[in-house]
């Protein structure tokens, strides 16, 4: 995956990568898509995916390596560092080789325990082939990705079902919500009902589901998608206060139902 990168912000990453590869528990570093995006976008930030086998040091002396940085935070896990250079926002996420290839496994047997991936979804694979890998210390990075390109047709077919079955138990409490008068779980129900909606159509054209922020965007590029999916999609998101709560049930329902068509 190629990226148009603003030269600063390729220099920063350059430089985090340049430190945080010294570690020798770290396989591989690769940069997010999310810093290709102009830097006043609110959805620009210099993500970096370590990839890690073992430990890795501890965030004081993470922080130490760092360039020169405010405002940092480390999640209680300690697995993800989040702080500004200059105006640049910058996270750095590591994540275990190990699981890595757990997930990957799983995928590629899809078998009984393809379930495992129901709740996490997809977007983990998501991010390891749309991404600008910056250094790798072997070949791990290229054979997992071969792998992901390899998934058979049993896997995607599972996947749609989990979520198709998801989606269709949200539109269910999506409906009920609107006859209790239950705003909040009327807000949960139906912004789960249209994630899975289109995760769904994600799985049917053998795609990965990318971040929330990337779905409306990549929704409208999917080569199978049913017919008046895009005005209904388009009309389901518009606010309460254009589009009644009923209404917007009763387009819910004509989405589920071209979805389960296709």
């Amino acid at each position: 995956m190629k990226y148009t990168i603003k030269p600063k912000v390729r220099e920063l990453a350059d430089r985090l990568v340049a430190e945080v590869s010294a570690w020798d528990s770290v396989e591989c570093v690769c940069l997010n898509e999310a810093a290709a995006v102009d830097t006043l976008d609110p959805y620009f930030a210099v993500i970096l995916d370590v990839y890690v086998r073992g430990s890795i040091p501890a965030p004081n002396a993470r922080a130490a390596a760092y360039p020169n940085h405010t405002v940092m935070e480390t999640a209680p896990t300690g697995t993800k560092d989040r702080f500004l250079v200059g105006e640049l926002p910058v996270r750095i996420e590591f994540k275990e080789v190990e699981r890595i290839e757990e997930l990957v496994s799983i995928a590629d047997r899809a078998g009984s325990d393809l379930w495992k991936l129901r709740n996490s979804g997809t977007y983990v694979f998501y991010r390891l082939t749309h991404c600008l890998p910056l250094f790798s210390r072997t070949d791990w990075y290229t054979e997992i990705v071969a792998k992901l390109s390899g998934l058979g047709d049993d896997f995607w077919v599972h996947m749609r079902s989990f979520y198709q079955s998801s989606m269709d138990h949200y539109l269910g409490d999506f409906g009920a919500a609107i006859v209790r008068e239950d705003q909040f779980h009327y807000l949960i129900s139906s912004a789960n009902f249209i994630k899975y909606a289109v995760s769904a159509l994600f799985m049917e054209n053998g795609r990965f589901e990318p971040s929330h922020r990337g779905y409306l965007a990549q929704v409208s590029e999917l080569t199978t998608i049913p017919d008046d999916f895009l005005g209904r999609f388009e009309s389901f998101l518009r606010p309460d206060s254009e589009l009644p709560p009923l209404r917007k049930y009763e387009i819910a329902k004509l989405i589920a139902r071209s979805i389960v068509s296709l």
